[in-house]
């Protein structure tokens, strides 16, 4: 029988994740074990929210707002670039009014264009929280890139200015609306495999450009943990069913100089429960792209797992086969009924807080040499 402490973990994260595989068998993402295609998505919407991207940098323009175009619940209403020739080019190429067109010292402005519903922050890590507090004051709703923030400290604080504004806050955690992750998450609660007992995970690739924002301390908060390595942390949690009791951690640097403010590698452990984790990132080479899940009675995983396309799943009952979907159309309509239905998204500001408690531990754990308990957990 698990202890208190584990059962307490589990309890609070089903309460906060609304039971993920439960929600997604809701919404219409698999059924009986098919992929279909949700229901509410089939259906001609009465508006298309406004989504205004607050970034135009490489996401916003190869992913979110070609996204946008497709979206039956939302589209792109509104720009905010501090780089005059973006706003100029996208404002010819999606037919935008110069009226939803904003620059950073502008963008408090946004309160007055009703024509504005939602506003998706794409900034680098440590701007997320200035810009989505911002928003919530100018009475829109939030949709944040992961991670959430660069500390705990300042996920606090977007949480409670937009419970203040009584505005909604998701964060962008994609692969909790692709069709391949939503099985396995189906897996894990149900136990298909039996009771999880260990999963792998890690999600990274060799950087370039040693003058990217992804390299500085200041803007990204640290290096592959804060930008990828996300996606292995988010995986443990969800399928495990729980939060980390203890976690243990090494940073390996073989580039001192390129990697002066951040990590370069980092490999760590969890206990979740019956389930340990052994998870990785890194900015040093390609390849590490998976998680697998291994249970009483066999076990099952995703390889690549965390790619915008392209995702493979296998089990030893046979493969795990999906169409693939575009993860951002997935999360923006997800979200945008969230807003219509005034309910609960399944990716609230409470689940990036949980992620960056994690996040502080790991860190502090490669720094000190000891195995860390997140406190907020216990």
């Amino acid at each position: 029988m698990k202890d208190k402490k584990s059962l307490s973990n589990r309890r609070a994260f089903i309460k906060t994740t609304g039971k993920l595989s439960a929600g997604a068998m809701t919404t219409g993402l698999f059924a009986g074990g098919l992929f279909t295609g949700s229901p509410a998505l089939a259906r001609e919407p009465e508006k298309k929210l406004g989504v205004a991207l607050v970034g135009l940098g490489n996401l916003s323009t190869k992913q979110i707002a070609p996204a946008l175009q497709k979206t039956a619940h939302c589209r792109l209403a509104g720009i905010v670039s501090g780089t005059p020739e973006k706003r100029k080019k996208w404002a010819s190429q999606y037919d935008l009014p110069e009226s939803s067109i904003y620059d950073y010292e502008s963008f408090d402005k946004i309160a007055d264009n009703d024509d504005i519903d939602i506003v998706y922050i794409v900034l680098p890590n440590s701007m997320h929280a200035e810009y989505t507090i911002r928003a919530a004051k100018a009475g829109k709703h939030v949709f944040c890139e992961k991670p959430m923030a660069t500390s705990s400290e300042d996920c606090r604080k977007m949480i409670n200015a937009c419970r203040d504004a009584q505005r909604k806050l998701g964060i962008g955690y994609r692969c909790q609306f692709e069709p391949h992750h939503l099985e396995c998450m189906k897996f894990a609660a149900e136990k298909n495999f039996g009771p999880l007992r260990h999963i792998t995970a890690g999600f990274g690739f060799k950087i370039g450009n040693p003058k990217q924002w992804r390299l500085n301390k200041e803007l990204a908060g640290g290096g592959p943990l804060m930008d990828v390595g996300v996606y292995a942390l988010q995986a443990c949690r969800y399928l495990a069913g729980g939060e980390p009791e203890s976690i243990s951690a090494i940073e390996i640097k073989t580039d001192p100089v390129k990697f002066a403010e951040v990590e370069e590698t980092l490999n760590w452990s969890m206990q979740i429960g019956d389930v340990s984790c052994s998870c990785q990132t890194s900015y040093a080479y390609n390849g590490i792209n998976q998680f697998h899940a291994y249970g009483t009675k066999g076990h099952f995983g995703l390889a690549p797992a965390f790619s915008y396309k392209g995702i493979k799943g296998t089990s030893s009952s046979g493969p795990i086969k999906f169409p693939q979907v575009d993860h951002f159309q997935m999360e923006l309509d997800d979200f945008a009924q969230c807003v219509k239905n005034d309910s609960p998204t399944r990716v609230p500001g409470e689940e990036g807080l949980r992620d960056m408690l994690v996040l502080e531990a790991i860190y502090e754990s490669a720094a000190t040499g000891k195995t860390i308990t997140p406190a907020a957990f216990q």
